[in-house]
């Protein structure tokens, strides 16, 4: 089946960055079809990353707080106020090969004068039984985000790279004790980074370790240990889990066919939300692995709108 309409853009994903795209878009009368993902979907569901956090404490504008599904239905609500549209179904196929665009949603065509690419990415966690029941409730994956909840309380922190240590570091700020749980017998981070960890008085190590369990009720009250060598097994009451082992851009459909970098993420030109394929933009996590924050997320979102705009008008 295929739409009849060409729209003027079609939006994949609706986090921050694909709804902030779409306020944009719709506001300048584009009329943008989101396409916006499926709710069974861990990984490009819709609102994206902040439909599993539960306070959201450092987004402009809420000085009390504001719980994550709660900000994206504000944004959904803000997109559809000003005329976007929105299928709740995932994005099975894309051909960008020549214009207009197409899109399909399993079997059915969508057809589009230009994309706005806005997928996001997924943090990897660690696989356990009862992961999800706790995530918000004591395991996160962003520090940054939720580091300021864990005041004056032990935590462990899963990962032995650079970015793992940035967070144990930067929860040291709150938290009484911060334990790093390293598979290996080394830090695959670098020096100085490894440096960093070692002096600092509130982070303890344990070397070739492995998270193995989550306890508790309501929330996270301590995790389960397996020593990897000896296979001993032991437990940390701790109130926080940090899970630091890397992201992962739900970047699958467009392997082939739009740039990415060689960690996944699609390549924008700098200081843009340009891709290789003219008419085709990015914004949000799909390319941004270096912040990773709702703000930022929202802010690139209204850089490939206004992009877009402007090359359509060009077009014309």
């Amino acid at each position: 089946m295929a739409s009849e309409n060409i729209h003027e853009v079609i939006i994949i994903g609706s986090g921050p960055a694909g709804l902030t795209a779409a306020i944009y878009a719709a506001r300048a009368n584009l009329a943008p079809l989101v396409i916006e993902g499926e709710p069974s979907s861990t990984s490009d569901q819709p609102g994206g990353q902040l439909m599993l956090t539960t306070d959201v404490e450092n987004f402009p504008g809420f000085p009390e707080g504001v719980m994550g599904p709660d900000l994206m239905l504000k944004f959904r609500e803000q997109a559809a106020r000003f005329n976007a549209t929105f299928i709740t179904e995932k994005v099975t196929k894309v051909d960008f090969s020549e214009r207009p665009f197409k899109v399909w949603v399993r079997d059915e065509l969508h057809q589009a004068k230009s994309v706005i690419v806005s997928t996001g990415a997924q943090s990897l966690m660690l696989g356990l039984e009862n992961e999800k029941r706790f995530y918000g409730h004591g395991l996160s994956s962003c520090a940054t985000c939720d580091g300021f909840f864990f005041k004056g309380q032990e935590i462990v922190v899963v990962g032995g790279g650079d970015s793992a240590i940035e967070e144990a570091s930067f929860l040291t700020k709150f938290a009484t004790k911060v334990t790093l749980v390293v598979r290996r017998d080394a830090l695959r981070a670098s020096k100085i980074m490894q440096q960093r960890a070692k002096s600092n008085p509130k982070i303890e190590i344990k070397w070739n370790s492995q998270v193995t369990e989550l306890f508790g009720e309501q929330k996270l009250s301590g995790v389960g240990l397996i020593d990897t060598v000896t296979g001993e097994k032991s437990k940390l009451d701790v109130t926080g889990l940090f899970v630091a082992i890397g992201h992962r851009p739900n970047t699958d459909l467009f392997k082939g066919v739009l740039e990415m970098l060689d960690n996944g993420y699609l390549q924008t030109k700098p200081g843009s939300s340009y891709t290789n394929i003219a008419g085709v933009f990015a914004c949000g996590d799909v390319q941004d692995h270096t912040y990773r924050q709702a703000i930022t997320a929202a802010g690139s979102g209204c850089m490939a709108a206004i992009d877009c705009e402007r090359w359509l008008e060009s077009q014309h």
